[in-house]
């Protein structure tokens, strides 16, 4: 399955099995491809807050009350990853769709001072902010490299934009593998404005109100090419269809729940065979991204996206009442829940 919904040119990389957009070098000067985000070296952690490393056991779960053992956590050189790191924002499933699944789409945030910003899937060349001479500020949250913490990466990136003067290039100074040492956006985006995305078809919003040069359009015109139709099913969350060919066609449902509960859920559906949305579909198996687990179904190619709305409105509702079943798994469910969790890959 292609991952981000982006066809890859023969001279595209790929890292982790995320695909993404080639884009020409001369359009805008950037660097000619956006690479997959890489898992990166970690940052070194500060001092634990509680004791100093003298006093501590390694053993010993850390004073920074994570849970871990000292050894493993503040009593290391390096930081943990930040698992899910996207929580605590409006939307988090949109977050990690438009970071790991959605080739082009929008969405509105306000910043906690109340400025405006335009977050996007991609920006041209992989960058992660810019400014228009408007005064407009994009950020980007696919990112050629990425650290443990893609919410500081991110947020790194918007406070170096929301300072830069209109029209100049951003610089964020080092960002992901180097390490990012800005703020999180969860410590600069207004937590009551909801993330209401926009599906593009093309990259056509790089270059609105822009005047473009001949190499900026030849440019669009090849990332356009490589887009791949996908659409966001309405009153469903983070729930994307997406169609890489002519054979068949996804579902690709970003979950808000809990993993474990979740799995239990599902596996209940799968034992008592109502896992799939409907004649013609099947249960692929599930991504596991940023903390969120992703379902997806194959789904016959010729039928338009807005046909699977009421399909998966259905399972939603079947979803919620296995949800709400707290019997321990039967043994016909235990082995269905392993079963999917074969079937299951992990992004980040």
């Amino acid at each position: 399955m292609t991952v981000r919904g982006v066809r890859c040119p023969p001279s595209s990389h790929a890292t982790h099995g995320v695909t993404g957009t080639t884009i020409p070098a001369d359009a805008w000067g950037h660097p000619p491809t956006l690479d997959g985000m890489a898992r990166s070296a970690t940052r070194r952690r500060p001092s634990a807050p509680a004791a100093a490393a003298s006093a501590v056991n390694p053993k010993a779960p850390c004073p920074c009350g994570s849970g871990r053992r000292y050894k493993h956590c503040h009593g290391s050189a390096y930081t943990p990853p930040v698992t899910r790191p996207f929580a605590g924002l409006p939307g988090e499933p949109d977050w990690v769709a438009l970071r790991e699944l959605v080739p082009a789409a929008t969405a509105h945030l306000t910043t906690a001072d109340g400025r405006d910003v335009t977050l996007a899937s991609v920006l041209p060349g992989g960058v992660p902010a810019l400014v228009r001479e408007n005064g407009e500020i994009l950020l980007g949250v696919q990112l050629q490299t990425s650290s443990d913490d893609v919410s500081r990466d991110l947020g790194t990136a918007l406070a170096a934009a929301l300072e830069a003067p209109a029209g100049a290039p951003v610089d964020p100074g080092p960002i992901g593998a180097a390490g990012s040492a800005g703020p999180r956006l969860q410590e600069l985006l207004d937590p009551s404005v909801p993330l209401d995305v926009t599906v593009h078809q093309d990259f056509g919003f790089w270059l609105e109100g822009v005047e473009a040069a001949e190499t900026a359009l030849a440019g669009l015109e090849q990332a356009n090419e490589a887009v791949l139709p996908t659409e966001r099913l309405a009153g469903l969350g983070a729930a994307y269809w997406v169609r890489p060919g002519n054979e068949r066609a996804h579902l690709r449902w970003v979950r808000p729940d809990d993993e474990e509960p979740l799995l239990d859920a599902l596996a209940r559906l799968r034992a008592s065979e109502q896992l799939t949305l409907g004649e013609g579909t099947r249960y692929a198996g599930a991504f596991r991204a940023h903390g969120l687990v992703v379902p997806v179904w194959d789904l016959p190619a010729d039928t338009p996206a807005t046909d699977w709305t009421g399909p998966a409105t259905e399972f939603e509702a079947r979803l919620q009442q296995a949800l709400a079943e707290k019997t321990p798994l039967t043994a016909d469910e235990r082995r269905a829940r392993a079963g999917l969790l074969s079937r299951q890959v992990t992004l980040r």
